[in-house]
């Protein structure tokens, strides 16, 4: 499969992904963040188990072998990544949380080096300074008085920590046996992923509300189960595989740019100029950094 294909595929998730921000904004007093990632990946394992189910029964030797390795990234994966966000999402703007998720290549180039005798040059580490500062400014919302006061946005900060998360998540997809199918793959992640999800939801651990049975609701739930999660999953998986984590990262560069539109559109979000410097910081580190690795 040529790169044209891989490269399609990673934007195709950037774009399921981008209104997955959007939507667990605007229905964020309407869907707790735990229920809803509980129900998206629910709905997202019935849609997608008649299809799957027969490849992950024939390769479960293969699974079985590296079991450790693949229920860590179904932790990552499923049961982290999306939560975190949708209880950043609680409290941060979609376009801030779109910004700070922006960081993820960075981390991704920062993350995959951390080995002993590997060095990182001077200019790489500019690069990680300059975009460093970038996200520091997003998650200070531009005021000093809230860095000095120690006063962020809490949900910056989860939104943060889903960020870090799936930058692991993607250099750990390195571990995917390559004799495992994609969808082999993404359903065993599902079951293990709601595994470890469900008691958090099912014993109420966040006290939240019961989710209410409305057509904005099901919408939601349908939207982030069908699109953001067995779509964009297969798409991002396939394209990791096909090009690597470190240039398939710098494709999540289009979700500030497609999600920040949809917000300003549908959420009548505001773009200040800490967006607009913070993502200019991100860019131009994560650019300095891909120089110097080529």
């Amino acid at each position: 499969m040529s790169k044209n294909w891989a490269y399609l595929m990673l934007s195709g998730s950037a774009l399921f992904w981008s209104g997955n921000f959007v939507l667990g904004r605007a229905m964020a007093s309407d869907i707790a963040p735990i229920t809803l990632a509980y129900w998206r990946w629910s709905v997202a394992l019935l849609l997608f188990l008649p299809f799957s189910i027969r490849l992950l029964l024939s390769e479960w030797g293969v699974i079985r072998q590296n079991l450790v390795r693949m229920v860590f990234m179904s932790v990552l994966s499923v049961s982290c990544f999306n939560t975190f966000v949708y209880l950043g999402l609680q409290q941060s703007t979609a376009t801030n949380a779109l910004l700070i998720n922006s960081f993820i290549p960075m981390l991704i180039i920062l993350l995959a080096r951390i080995k002993p005798g590997i060095p990182i040059s001077g200019i790489k580490l500019i690069g990680i300074v300059i975009s460093s500062a970038g996200v520091l400014l997003l998650v200070m919302r531009g005021s000093l008085e809230n860095l000095l006061a120690l006063s962020f946005n809490q949900g910056d900060l989860w939104v943060l920590t889903a960020a870090f998360v799936w930058a692991v998540y993607s250099i750990s997809l390195r571990w995917r046996p390559t004799a495992l199918s994609a969808q082999a793959f993404l359903l065993f992640n599902m079951i293990v992923g709601l595994l470890f999800l469900g008691p958090f939801h099912w014993f109420n651990v966040f006290d939240e509300p019961v989710l209410q049975l409305n057509a904005a609701n099901m919408m939601t739930i349908f939207y982030v189960a069908a699109f953001a999660s067995v779509g964009a999953f297969l798409l991002w998986n396939q394209g990791v595989k096909l090009v690597g984590a470190a240039s398939a990262g710098q494709f999540i560069h289009l979700m500030p740019v497609l999600g920040t539109a949809m917000a300003i559109v549908y959420l009548g979000e505001q773009l200040f100029w800490y967006h607009i410097i913070g993502a200019l910081a991100i860019a131009s580190g994560i650019l300095l950094s891909l120089k110097t690795s080529e």
